[in-house]
């Protein structure tokens, strides 16, 4: 739980064996302790009857420093008092902790959609959570442990320095990066923490089209490094180029969403609108480095666009190296030598017992569409169970 000066994250991450895996991640861009001492400005300026435009920037600055130091003493005491001299106005004023409680219900919240939305994702119920550990200075405030408090049903850790944490963790995390020999028993997974994916327009029954629509391709908290692909066609006849915008977010109109960039796709315009399929594939790095590639079915033509989540992060002799290392990411499910076998002998069934014809049938339509969402953890999951199932077949026939 990372509530910082203007951000708020949360993470849910499993160690075990010397693996740090991180199965989601969700936050607030816009909410951190600036929202907080927002309240309180408030609060202290409608009480005294003042409004922020009657005080000068500088006078603003005091007045909020020494707001910031009333709400760290409300983390230590029940009622606090602010007396200065801001310019010619003279400030009195004194808050309680139940109060400053009050004047943060709407910030708190605002941090229960992140937890609820990281926990749904990582498929756990609160109960199942071991430790809490909270980082960042704003996580101080004791209305934080509050929440947690209601929310999980336990304390966070008091144990952990809420900013040394956010240190050690720079630390590690570059040590893994440069491969530090004292590190080489230590694996640590990570997350794609946004919806990647493009804009797309749709026709209805009626024939009339809505444009401004989001496709994504991976999905927030997909483990990372990832490689997913999709197919798209055309909207209208004879239509020579397809423009790719290409957009993270969460919202299902990509005008709520951000956009990253675009690429421009050419088309042959003598073609059916059907056979002008364009495959998209989006590559996520660990680094934060998206590679979209875009390659019209009839022609073959690849187009490529390499975006970085900080651009001069790497060189592109880096980024082109590790490209080059996730190729294997690349195949698609249905192309990997397991998943080919393990249909071939569904299939095989299929074809020397009638008995058995319907289920396995089922179970094969199904398995073809597990391959086509890409999942490698649902895949592994449902192989399995599909190698079992036909064990079990074989045994009765």
């Amino acid at each position: 739980f990372d509530l910082g000066g203007g951000t708020f994250d949360v993470s849910v991450l499993e160690m075990f064996e010397g693996v740090v895996e991180v199965h989601a991640s969700a936050g607030d861009n816009y909410l951190g302790g600036e929202d907080f001492l927002d309240a309180l400005q408030a609060a202290c300026l409608a009480d005294l009857k003042l409004r922020a435009d009657d005080f000068s920037a500088i006078e603003r600055g005091l007045l909020r420093r020494r707001l910031e130091l009333a709400k760290r003493s409300l983390s230590q005491q029940p009622e606090v008092s602010v007396e200065c001299q801001v310019g010619k106005h003279d400030i009195k004023w004194s808050i309680d902790q139940d109060r400053f409680f009050n004047l943060a219900e709407p910030l708190m919240q605002r941090m229960r959609m992140p937890l609820e939305r990281a926990l749904r994702d990582a498929r756990l119920r609160p109960d199942q959570l071991d430790e809490i550990v909270l980082v960042g200075g704003a996580s101080r405030m004791p209305l934080v442990s509050r929440l947690i408090a209601r929310m999980f049903g336990k304390l966070p850790l008091r144990h952990v320095n809420p900013d040394e944490a956010i240190a050690l963790g720079a630390c590690v995390a570059s040590g893994l990066k440069s491969r530090d020999a004292k590190l080489e028993e230590i694996i640590l997974t990570d997350v794609c923490p946004y919806t990647l994916g493009v804009e797309i327009g749709q026709r209805d029954a009626q024939g009339h089209v809505q444009n401004g629509l989001f496709s994504p391709i991976i999905q927030r908290n997909s483990v990372v490094p990832i490689s997913r692909e999709s197919s798209y066609w055309p909207m209208s006849e004879r239509q020579a180029k397809l423009t790719l915008n290409i957009y993270q977010g969460e919202n299902p109109m990509v005008e709520n969403n951000i956009k990253l960039g675009e690429l421009e796709i050419a088309l042959n315009p003598t073609l059916p609108v059907s056979d002008n399929e364009v495959v998209v594939r989006f590559t996520y790095d660990i680094n934060g480095v998206l590679q979209v590639e875009a390659t019209p079915k009839a022609s073959g033509i690849r187009h490529e666009l390499v975006l970085q989540q900080n651009p001069g992060m790497l060189n592109d002799e880096e980024i082109r190296a590790r490209l080059a290392a996730l190729s294997e990411l690349k195949i698609h499910p249905r192309a990997k030598q397991e998943n080919i076998a393990l249909l071939a002998r569904a299939e095989r069934l299929f074809e020397e017992h009638l008995a058995a014809r319907q289920v396995l049938q089922q179970w094969i339509g199904h398995f073809r569409q597990v391959l086509e969402a890409q999942d490698e953890r649902l895949i592994e999951e449902h192989r399995k169970n599909f190698s079992d199932a036909l064990d079990s077949l074989e045994a009765q026939l």
